[in-house]
Parts: structure tokens; C-alpha cells; sequence
């Protein structure tokens, strides 16, 4: 059997997935994702199974995989945006993921980033590199309200780890796990406008699907009653883009911090990283060895069911 793998933090770290993958005896190609649509059209017919990332499985390029060789996509990660699963469905190609195996990772992300911009640490960086001592004020993440939006695996375990900072936590997700939200004070909101509007900080831990797509919009941002930090390790496309913008020119946002774009790799011409309160990292919340050879061997066995 013939199988495409895309998804480069898997071919960019070692560990047992590797051994995994090449232990099942198929023929492996490789390509550095994400791919678009116009490249695995022509070349969709080939495969057997994906191992994918963030690859562009439109219904195109679906129907083609299943009138041929196609028989299942292996996601690795979790989020399933990229792949059109009406289509998956409609063409009976089963889809999966790998839930369960990143949210330690991402959580640690999260935490790294909102204690970097809260203790100015890359322009500490970037004037000590440059041979300058500017020692700016920092801010103690002791005493804020934090809000998380989506209390999944990656939330739940953002919550665990923020509680011990001695912050207030809130909380907005379409299902609440009451023992969970009791153990660790969490305040229920009941809707993303009244979340935000509660907190210093806010981070967003939700999938991103037809009903959260842009669901922090121009409405919301415009009405916020105080300066927020916003931290993105999910999916761009939760926020409006335009009203991000809108709102972080005129500093009605304190930082956006993002691991995820609208476009990735980030197209040169984002506007979004010429504006000094804005913070990028290229999408390596849950790039780590660990989270990597986890993510990566659940990927393969799955790929390994489905075929055999």
C-alpha cells in the first residue's frame, strides 16, 4: 500500500513514530504541508491513506481519492477544519484524529506566551541583542481575571495549571463539567461577549467549526469595556479578522498573541505583524518531542486499523 505524509512537525522530530510508520511496510511519500487543493488533485489517485496536518481535503479532492485508491485519512492533531467531512461522509472515507495527546503541550504554550508579553521578555530580548539595557515594567499575572473560551482537554488543563497563579478564572464553553468547574473556582459566563467583557486576559481553546467562525466579531470588539490580552492557540478564524484589526489599530485590544493564522505559512503581506501589540509564533503549541512522537504514533495506529 502507497501513503501520503504531509504533516512536517511529524517528519521534522524523531521518536518511535518513525519505527512505527516504517514498520507497517508501506511505501511512504513525503510532502511539506499544509498542501493546497491544486497540488493533491493531481496526485490524490496514488494513495491508499493520508497521514495529513492542516492539508486542504476539499469534496474535490475527496471524491478523487475515493474513486480510486482511497480508503482512509489519518489526521494528525486534532482540529478537523481542513478536511471536509460532508464530503468524507458522502464518499464514505473515514476520517480520524488524535485526540487526547497535545493538551499538555498547548497549555504549557499558552502560559509561556501570556507570561512573555506580560513581562515584556521579546523586547527585552530583542534591545539586549542589540546591546541596549531598557528595562521596561512588567505585570504580574497575579490577581487577573482569566477567561477561557472552550473548557475541552486543552482547557481543562490550561485551568489546572493557571489556578496555582492565584487568577480569577472564568469560563464559556457549550458544555460545562460541573465537578470541574467547582474544584478549580471556575465562574460560568453565559455567552463569548459576556466572557470577554469579564476578564484581563482572555484565551480561546475553542475547535473551530460553523458556529464558532468569526464568532468574536466587530460587535463584540467594539464593545469592550476595558483594554484585553487575547491569546489564540486554536484556530485564526474564530476572530473576525477585520474586526481584529479594526480593533488592535485603535488599541482597544492591550496584545494579540497567536500561534494560528488565517494563512498558513503567514503570507508576507499580513498586516497583522507590522502592529507592535500583536505577537506571532508559527503554530508550535503542541510541537514539542513529547506531544510530537504521541500525536504521531496515535496517527499511524489509527492509519494501521483502518487499512488492515
Amino acid at each position: 500500500m502507497k501513503i501520503l505524509l504531509t504533516t512536517t512537525s511529524f517528519q521534522d522530530t524523531p521518536g518511535k513514530h518513525h519505527e512505527l510508520l516504517k514498520n507497517t511496510g508501506f511505501e511512504i511519500d513525503e510532502l511539506r504541508g499544509p498542501v493546497k487543493e491544486e497540488v493533491l488533485l493531481p496526485i490524490i489517485h496514488k494513495y491508499d491513506g493520508v497521514i495529513c496536518g492542516d492539508d486542504a481535503f476539499t469534496r474535490n479532492v475527496i471524491k478523487k481519492g475515493k474513486e480510486n485508491n482511497l480508503k482512509v485519512i489519518s489526521k494528525y492533531g486534532v482540529g478537523l477544519d481542513k478536511i471536509d467531512l460532508d464530503a468524507a461522509k458522502e464518499f464514505d472515507i473515514p476520517i480520524h484524529n488524535t485526540p487526547g495527546v497535545n493538551q499538555i503541550t498547548v497549555a504549557e504554550h499558552v502560559i509561556a506566551l501570556i507570561m512573555a508579553v506580560l513581562k515584556n521578555i521579546p523586547e527585552e530580548f530583542a534591545y539586549t541583542k542589540n546591546g541596549k539595557w531598557k528595562r521596561l515594567i512588567g505585570t504580574e499575572l497575579y490577581g487577573k481575571k482569566v477567561g477561557i473560551f472552550g473548557l475541552g482537554k486543552i482547557g481543562k488543563e490550561l485551568a489546572k495549571r493557571l489556578s496555582v497563579f492565584g487568577v480569577q478564572l472564568f469560563a464559556f464553553d457549550i458544555d460545562y463539567d460541573d465537578n470541574f468547574m467547582e474544584k478549580y473556582s471556575i465562574t460560568k459566563t453565559g455567552s463569548v461577549k459576556s466572557l470577554i467583557q469579564e476578564v484581563d486576559i482572555l484565551s480561546i481553546n475553542s475547535p473551530l467549526t460553523k458556529s464558532t467562525k468569526g464568532i468574536i466579531n466587530n460587535e463584540i470588539l467594539d464593545n469592550l469595556l476595558s483594554e484585553i490580552i487575547i491569546i489564540n492557540t486554536s484556530r485564526a478564524l474564530i476572530i473576525d479578522q477585520d474586526a481584529l484589526f479594526t480593533a488592535l489599530k485603535l488599541n482597544k485590544i492591550k496584545a494579540y498573541i497567536t500561534d494560528v493564522m488565517d494563512e498558513e505559512p503567514m503570507s508576507e503581506n499580513n498586516t497583522l505583524k507590522d502592529l507592535d501589540n500583536v505577537y506571532i509564533t508559527p503554530h508550535i503549541g503542541s510541537r514539542t518531542f513529547e506531544s510530537v512522537e504521541r500525536q504521531g504514533s496515535m496517527a499511524v495506529e489509527n492509519l494501521i486499523k483502518a487499512l488492515k
